[in-house]
């Protein structure tokens, strides 16, 4: 190998690219390493290729003083370089780049067992090593650059509605979700956040009437709370209405969900989420609650936000997944119409940073002694589009016995 590698190092342009703390001698063995000073030698001073008859001409001429027995060894030796075929260059550069990783691994080494035994208390002579050759231990990569032809672009902004929304103003405003987009929505407690993803899956032509795949993991309220909103939203019925024809709202509620799954995830982490997506690759996927699928330990709550988010985004990338991160506002949006991204509860720009398309639900005040009942009006409000780009205020209704949105 080490001679087919001198070979290659008679290339000018191979060896321009690894001479010197690239390639050292000490990679070759003791008689391989004079044969590559001479080549050292000669690409000095000729600068071009250089065949192995010159390299045993420069040899034999710099080297007067040896006996014939060295001679003959020499000449056997380079005999045996004639024969061998160069490396392709490519592959003399892997394995002279693994070559150099193990000498520098074994230098480390050595000066770990120097810090063991107590002969080395200095940290420099490896910081010095680490600094020398760190460039050469950066990662080679190949890249297959992305289509970006006019065709190809065309082609997937016209997909990017995959899964529309059942909302007739936002359907028009902003259209629908595709793979890989996150989808943050927030509110106050108590606005209708479950019942908000529940219309959108399974109410009248929902993502689940689309074909997609839905799976609902639930982290705050019992799974089979949350799943009775899918009832109420797949059938449209009230709670006397489920008693009352109890027969065909089952029937409706097994048709419109047979593609949608609801796991009650508590204490469940984002890799929990990953290995899910991972296995069961759904179309759909909703966090209820996206920020207690904490994953880490951080030092302040709005980075394990942006972590989560970050997690989240890479997540629908990768499995191809439309993710809804639901989450909660901050007490400052409490009876707000119009809200904004500042308004997302313990987080600053880490979360809405994430974020393909951000909606905030807010609902008017309730005006004490006017009415007993919290109003249905709610206020869609697009505070971050990168879909169609239209930012605005959506009005709708929110049917509490029926959990659904209209508009």
């Amino acid at each position: 190998m080490e001679l087919s590698l001198l070979r290659s190092l008679m290339n000018q342009e191979f060896y321009t690219d690894h001479r010197g703390s690239k390639c050292p001698d000490r990679l070759f063995s003791k008689d391989a390493r004079k044969l590559k000073h001479t080549i050292d030698y000669a690409m000095k001073k000729y600068k071009r290729d250089i065949t192995p008859d010159e390299v045993e001409a420069l040899f034999m001429a710099n080297n007067p003083s040896m006996t014939t027995a060295q001679k003959l060894g020499y000449s056997s030796l380079f005999n045996t370089v004639k024969r061998e075929q160069p490396m392709g260059s490519d592959v003399a550069q892997d394995v002279l780049s693994k070559l150099f990783q193990q000498i520098i691994g074994e230098d480390i080494a050595n000066l770990g067992f120097d810090y063991v035994n107590g002969t080395e208390r200095s940290l420099r002579p490896l910081r010095d090593l680490l600094e020398k050759y760190n460039d050469n231990f950066l990662p080679e990569v190949k890249i297959e650059w992305d289509d970006i032809s006019f065709d190809t672009i065309m082609a997937k902004q016209s997909q990017q509605t995959k899964w529309a929304f059942n909302i007739p103003e936002l359907l028009r405003k902003v259209g629908g979700v595709n793979s890989g987009y996150l989808i943050e929505v927030g509110a106050r407690p108590n606005t209708g956040k479950t019942s908000f993803h529940a219309s959108m899956l399974v109410g009248p032509g929902g993502f689940a009437q689309q074909g997609a795949k839905c799976t609902v993991l639930c982290n705050e309220e019992s799974y089979d709370r949350v799943a009775y909103r899918y009832i109420q939203a797949s059938t449209g019925y009230n709670n006397q209405q489920l008693l009352d024809n109890g027969a065909e709202a089952k029937k409706l509620y097994t048709e419109i969900t047979k593609n949608v799954t609801v796991k009650d995830v508590s204490g469940e982490d984002m890799s929990w989420v990953e290995t899910m997506c991972k296995t069961e690759r759904p179309d759909v996927v909703v966090l209820d609650m996206g920020d207690k699928f904490a994953s880490g330990s951080y030092s302040r709550p709005d980075e394990q936000l942006k972590a989560n988010a970050i997690y989240a985004r890479q997540i629908a990338k990768t499995y191809n997944c439309a993710v809804f991160y639901m989450s909660q506002l901050n007490a400052e949006a409490e009876g707000r119409q119009v809200l904004n991204q500042a308004m997302m509860e313990g987080s600053r720009t880490g979360k809405a940073a994430e974020a393909d398309l951000m909606l905030l639900i807010g609902q008017p005040a309730q005006v004490e002694g006017i009415t007993d009942e919290q109003p249905t009006l709610r206020h869609l409000n697009v505070v971050k589009n990168k879909i169609t780009g239209w930012h605005g205020m959506i009005h709708c209704n929110l049917n509490p016995y029926t959990a659904r949105f209209s508009a």
